[in-house]
């Protein structure tokens, strides 16, 4: 294994800047300080200048996915390998059930498609449908497969959309189990009773998408996915959360005590709904995902709950469809295979939009690149923190570096981009997975199958009792 030095830069964590050199051996971080010695033979980088990070990590990735009658075109390598090109260098992707599929059935494909993957990826397991092997099966992904993790999605009727009876079992189970559920919240119901309003409006094109996902539709799901948790004495964390509604709705639930915690995409920090409207049905179809892009007003919400703390992580949601594949919906909206990439530019577009905006610092920054994601999802500090000991994943990132963000130079294999002419300042300079050189001054060098599956232990037996206290505690509330 290679022994590198990375010397003169200055380390960024969640907590503290400050000047240091990083030596790394074996994949492991084995010394953080000043004035360190080269042993003989390391490979040196020169940071001075440059910020020493931990590598990202993107809670939010689907590779290889079938949906929606096909399948994305970033697999585990070309989607891990354009994630590193980025600084990202953990995924957590989502193993997807069909219903009435067996889950660990599905968890042996996933890790079987993901062999390929460059860069370590660790999983979600969605829950799609609900019996007693659900159950069972929930219990052997946490205890011998490392997943501390379910995901539910409260849209996508007749295909993959939980009912609240299926939340309610779901969320009891990974309280017993010390895993924390996750939800998609949009109400399904809702989404295609409005699909066929607007249809039957004449609305046929990717402007219809937006019509038929208001920010309220979003905003219910959230709610009743917080009050289900809150009764159950369960966290609950709510991925990509699109508008202000449902970042108030996180936000009133933390300052009553309960635990809530909410993810926000990169895209819907900078991009909005316009972009339906675009003449051209390719280009607008492209950005079609859930929940859509909202209007501008949104963003400045999403970015006060990350000042805040009421959100904790950001993600992209890469889920990349080609044109062809979009043009399934080309005379119904609602058949666009829904999903935008971002892997690559996630960290490039927070840092220009954020950091050098004034809204972020570098350490929180990285809190809500990669240190929130692996304390939330229990793989800190092995990850998400420059310090001895964690994992040898790091990003040395060149605040005076800039670049054009465009399909023509991302590594995703989709074929749109949709921060396309977005110039940032702010770019990685050296991507270190593993304690290799992965990315170096815009020379990609991934290797498909480096990539490890990092198992995440459950909550330990303390997270059980303090939630179980907290639910208890919910019945003498209402008496009183």
């Amino acid at each position: 294994m290679t022994t590198l030095l990375i010397r003169g830069g200055t380390v960024v964590n969640a907590d503290r800047a400050f000047k240091a050199d990083v030596l790394t051996q074996d994949g492991k971080i084995i010394a953080v300080g000043e004035a360190l010695q080269a042993p003989a033979g390391a490979t040196v980088v020169d940071a001075g200048g440059q910020y020493v990070m931990p590598g990202g990590i993107d809670p939010h990735t689907h590779m290889q996915l079938p949906f929606m009658g096909t399948t994305t075109m970033d697999d585990f390598f070309t989607g891990t390998a354009a994630a590193m090109a980025g600084g990202t260098t953990t995924i957590i992707d989502f193993v997807i059930p069909n219903p009435q599929q067996p889950l660990m059935e599905a968890y042996q494909t996933w890790r079987g498609w993901a062999e390929k993957a460059a860069s370590d990826y660790t999983f979600h397991m969605a829950i799609t449908w609900w019996d007693e092997t659900v159950r069972r099966d929930m219990g052997t992904l946490v205890q011998q497969e490392g997943i501390n993790s379910f995901k539910h999605f409260m849209a996508y009727k007749n295909a993959i959309m939980c009912d609240d009876e299926t939340l309610v079992n779901s969320f009891k189970r990974a309280l017993e189990l010390g895993a924390m559920p996750t939800v998609h919240a949009e109400n399904g119901e809702l989404v295609f009773l409005l699909q066929k309003e607007v249809a039957a409006m004449g609305i046929t094109g990717p402007e219809g998408h937006p019509l038929s996902r208001p920010p309220m539709v979003e905003a219910e799901a959230a709610n009743r996915a917080i009050a289900i948790a809150d009764v159950l004495g369960v966290p609950i964390y709510v991925v990509h959360v699109s508008c202000a509604e449902s970042a108030e709705a996180i936000a009133r639930a933390r300052a009553r005590g309960q635990r809530v915690y909410g993810e926000v995409l990169a895209g819907h920090l900078v991009v909005d709904e316009s972009v339906y409207r675009h003449p051209d049905f390719a280009t607008a179809a492209a950005h079609v995902m859930s929940p859509p892009f909202r209007a501008k007003g949104h963003q400045e919400a999403l970015w006060r709950g990350l000042q805040s703390g009421n959100l904790h992580t950001t993600a992209t949601d890469h889920c990349t469809f080609c044109a062809a594949q979009k043009a399934a919906g080309k005379d119904d909206f609602s058949k666009i295979p829904n999903g935008t990439g971002g892997v690559e530019e996630r960290l490039a577009v927070l840092w220009d939009a954020g950091v050098n905006t004034g809204r972020l610092t570098p350490s929180e920054f990285v809190a809500i690149t990669s240190a929130n994601t692996a304390k939330l999802f229990n793989i800190y500090p092995q990850k998400g923190s420059v310090s001895a000991g964690a994992d040898a994943d790091l990003v040395v990132w060149d605040p005076q570096g800039s670049k054009t963000l465009s399909v023509k130079t991302q590594h995703s294999k989709g074929d749109f981009n949709i921060f396309e002419g977005r110039t940032v300042k702010g770019i990685p300079s050296h991507t270190i997975s593993q304690g290799e050189l992965v990315f170096v001054q815009g020379d990609l060098r991934a290797v498909a199958g480096k990539g490890r599956y990092i198992k995440r232990p459950a909550f330990g037996p303390d997270f059980q009792a303090v939630q179980q206290r907290a639910a208890s505690l919910t019945p003498t509330a209402v008496k009183r």
